[in-house]
């Protein structure tokens, strides 16, 4: 199991669990409002995510022009490197098209219940390999790949975050040092133990030219929580979970900015009108 762990000199470790030229858009089509009620749905943030017997979180959902929808978790989810791969512009990924199931009670000893599949669709990791990208923050902080949720599981999809509600809506302003954040981790590392899930924490601001936000939660995010959502104290969508520092602040996590990863994924998935989807029950933290 792995979490890309930041121990180098600049401090980082992933968070996995083991056992060109944009596509014209196509026309708008209607929002997709025929979501699971949230109580009955299986496919949700928070959804255990199994990428080649790897095992990571589902942060947020996401609609594009045609009404498909994706389920997000981090990139180095489908990568194929070590946990210590801290560059994604260099690191390698399974290819797009790969299948990921979603699945429930995961642990050690059992890989759970499988209640829907879908395909790698994007990958940060991919693209910017791709593009010869070379901001050197993005290379480092834009970890985020989609997974088109098969059709014959659509019906079981709510994009509402479990216990805090929200999203609603996309945090395009960073965050402060000391305010409030919001998660929901379902590492296979915790024997399903699900109190441990929400994560309440704080933001120790923002860095990596806007690209990466340092926080610390009661309970930090570990191999399996990979992917993440997390919110911002409105309850917007912050980012999602990509780190665990070992250095120089030991036990905190770097979650990858979501407005950027997001914008980035617009301009070279060749996924047209992709966008995020509020939940649909209101935010409580």
């Amino acid at each position: 199991m792995s979490l890309r762990v930041l121990a180098s000199t600049l401090g980082s470790l992933v968070l996995t669990a083991s056992l060109g030229l944009v596509a014209a858009a196509p026309a708008q089509a209607a929002p997709r409002t025929d979501w699971a009620p949230s109580s009955s749905a299986t496919i949700t943030p928070g959804v255990q995510m199994y990428t080649s017997g790897g095992q990571c979180t589902a942060n947020f959902v996401f609609t594009d022009a045609v009404g498909s929808t994706y389920v997000g978790f981090a990139a180095h989810c489908a990568g194929t490197g070590a946990a210590t791969d801290t560059n994604g512009c260099l690191a390698s990924s399974l290819p797009l098209g790969t299948p990921v199931e979603f699945r429930t009670g995961g642990s050690l000893l059992s890989s759970g219940a499988r209640v829907g599949g879908g395909t790698l669709a994007y990958s940060s990791w991919m693209a910017m390999n791709q593009t010869g990208e070379t901001d050197p923050n993005a290379c480092a902080y834009n970890d985020f790949a989609l997974v088109k949720v098969d059709n014959a599981d659509l019906g079981k999809v709510n994009p509402t975050i479990p216990f805090w509600g929200g999203p609603v809506g996309l945090n395009t302003t960073g965050t402060a040092a000391g305010e409030s954040v919001y998660s929901y981790g379902n590492s296979s590392l915790r024997l399903g133990l699900t109190p441990l899930s929400p994560k309440q924490g704080i933001s120790l601001g923002t860095s990596g030219d806007g690209w990466n936000h340092s926080v610390y939660t009661f309970s930090p995010g570990v191999p399996g929580d990979s992917g993440s959502a997390f919110l911002d104290s409105s309850g917007r969508a912050l980012g999602t979970l990509s780190t665990l520092a070992l250095a120089p602040l030991a036990g905190s996590n770097g979650v990858g900015d979501l407005a950027r990863e997001l914008g980035y994924a617009q301009q070279h998935s060749g996924i047209g009108g992709l966008q995020l989807v509020p939940g649909t029950e209101a935010f409580s933290g």
